[in-house]
């Protein structure tokens, strides 16, 4: 799929999805990419009907949540993990409820799930101090406390939000498709002034020094500081989907026309020359140690070192367009459209195993 191709194809779910809050249809998104995250033992892949439990040893299902298909159910974000042990994740579906898994077992952990939410659930939500940060795509952040019960009124942001909270201990940062940023002391639950980006903000910032960086449809990579002043770094010729990661100093980030960059903060400039894969980039970098981990739209895996040189390439299949996770020494990779819904890949580009859902 070319970039103007993957654009019409992003603009139809992210359009879809701001219909659907802002005029309550019951119409479900399911013709989308898995969410993914993982523990130390299991990895949790968010895939249409169900949430899966996968044994990363060797790739077989631990559990399924539900264990029956509900048709008002459609999971597709990246389940948040507590450190009290439970799995946060939010329904698509019809029904618009938030639900704990009990990790261990596959069952609920509340006794009902949360279900005051207007709209889909596409955030991954934060989990910080024992309080829940959800936002919800209907514009409204919700909070929680780990038993699902509301500890204040919700806080109205605007827009469609998608991605999940980030802190650096002291504010929250949200985006919003609504093209802003919106910042949250913690102690008082002030919401700032929002920041005009200029483009839709489909993912989370990353927390810098005395600020974040942040990358949108605009094609520009941003400083915001917590007081909510921006500064425009650098331009990209294509639109900026997923996460940056910043890392010793460093921001590496993709964009949708496949061009992948390490951006140097102190001197804003670039660290790598042309770098470009096979194929666009949404997906967010994992880094491991000092290798950089990027998926392309294509179906391949690369790993980097921090100097832009390709260590392995690995052809997975399918498309991808799920940030990759780390689990137990493997790179963890959930292909769209593909013969099988998950994939584990050691550090040196060697395929552990994959898994695909028995019918």
């Amino acid at each position: 799929m070319n970039t103007n191709k993957l654009k019409l194809f992003l603009l139809l779910v992210l359009g879809a999805v701001i219909l659907s809050a802002c005029s309550g249809s019951r119409a479900t998104i399911v013709n989308t990419w898995a969410g993914l995250s993982a523990d130390a033992t299991q990895a949790y892949l968010a895939s249409g009907s169900h949430v899966y439990a996968v044994d990363v040893q060797n790739g077989t299902e631990v559990w399924r949540y539900p264990a029956e298909v509900d048709t008002n159910l459609i999971f597709n974000s990246n389940p948040a993990i507590t450190p009290d042990g439970q799995l946060i994740i939010g329904s698509e579906g019809n029904s618009h409820i938030l639900v704990s898994i009990n990790p261990e077992t596959g069952k609920d952990n509340w006794a009902a799930p949360f279900t005051g939410a207007k709209s889909k659930w596409v955030a991954t939500p934060l989990i910080l101090n024992e309080i829940i940060y959800a936002p919800n795509s209907d514009g409204f952040l919700y909070i929680l406390d780990l038993n699902g019960k509301q500890l204040q009124d919700p806080i109205e942001l605007g827009g469609a939000l998608w991605s999940s909270p980030v802190t650096d201990g002291t504010y929250l940062y949200i985006t919003s498709l609504d093209h802003h940023l919106h910042i949250i002391d913690l102690d008082t639950m002030k919401l700032s002034e929002p920041v005009d980006i200029g483009g839709a903000l489909p993912s989370s910032p990353a927390v810098g020094e005395n600020g974040i960086y942040v990358g949108s449809f605009n094609s520009n990579i941003e400083f915001v500081s917590a007081s909510g002043q921006n500064e425009v770094l650098t331009t990209s010729p294509a639109w900026i989907w997923g996460t940056p990661v910043f890392n010793n100093g460093a921001l590496y980030y993709a964009d949708l026309g496949g061009n992948i960059y390490s951006l140097d903060v102190a001197s804003n400039r670039q660290n790598w020359g042309d770098v470009k894969p096979d194929g666009p980039i949404v997906a967010s970098p994992l880094i491991v140690n000092d290798s950089i981990y990027f998926v392309t739209e294509e179906g391949t895996l690369v790993a980097f070192d921090v100097d832009g040189k390709t260590v392995w390439e690995k052809t997975v299949g399918g498309k991808l367009y799920t940030t990759p996770v780390l689990s137990n020494e493997l790179v963890l990779v959930a292909p769209y459209q593909a013969d099988f819904s998950l994939a584990a890949y050691d550090l040196e580009g060697r395929q552990a195993w994959t898994f695909t859902p028995e019918k």
